[in-house]
């Protein structure tokens, strides 16, 4: 019976104009994987936006400032892709933040002058290592093209984000999370999403949601032995 219901589906989409490819890919889903990527994806750019608009208002360094208009513009064009693409595939997206995203943006809104740009620099430091290799996962495990394809395409916006804020990091002295040697996780090593929580040994620098050599936790969990994103 549920075969037979399917085939009266398909016929139908047929005469209404819709191609046979066209009906078996929208009633395709997407494997597990792909679907947290989008969703925590999407996440990663809910934050980074309301981070990156407070940092615009807020900042006292006007670097910190004009990296925050760059991050925020180029995460709105990235969601803009992410909410298309899960639109297509059925995918329902979070409407905001993780917790520890939140948390992360409260403790920016309490912050203010040189302790806000540290917080900011550090969170955004965090989030987009978190993110990165997130993203470095769905490219190597995902199964749905179209996932893969956005995956490679926010991975170069993503490294460059992180680059500005090493450079901005060392600029202002704030600490810089220590990574291994090659851009895959060490042996061991795990890959939380971004807004995920991984238990950090101790000695390591925390990732987002954990608790920072500044004393804030940034967005998501904490990381085990990150991986390292080249440096441009």
């Amino acid at each position: 019976m549920l075969g037979i219901k399917r085939l009266g589906l398909l016929a139908a989409l047929v005469l209404v104009g819709v191609a046979p490819a066209a009906a078996a890919q929208a009633a395709a889903q997407p494997s597990e994987q792909d679907t947290q990527y989008l969703q925590a994806i999407h996440q990663v750019n809910l934050y980074e936006v309301q981070a990156g608009e407070l940092a615009e208002k807020k900042a006292q360094d006007q670097q910190v400032k004009d990296l925050a208009q760059m991050i925020v513009t180029d995460h709105q064009d990235l969601d803009t892709q992410v909410k298309d693409l899960a639109g297509q595939l059925n995918v329902q997206l979070p409407n905001e933040p993780t917790p520890d995203q939140r948390t992360a943006l409260d403790q920016l809104n309490n912050a203010s002058g040189e302790e806000f740009d540290r917080l900011w620099v550090t969170q955004g430091l965090a989030g987009h290592l978190q993110a990165i290799q997130a993203t470095q996962t769905e490219i190597s495990q995902g199964t749905e093209t179209q996932v893969v394809q956005l995956a490679q395409t926010a991975l170069p916006v993503l490294q460059a984000h992180y680059d500005a804020l090493v450079q901005l990091a060392e600029e202002l002295g704030i600490p810089v999370p220590e990574t291994s040697a090659s851009g895959t996780p060490s042996p061991g090593g795990t890959v939380p999403a971004p807004g995920g929580t991984t238990p950090a040994p101790s000695g390591t620098t925390p990732a987002p949601g954990g608790t920072s050599t500044e004393g804030a936790p940034a967005p998501g969990g904490t990381i085990t032995e990150s991986p390292a994103p080249q440096q441009s």
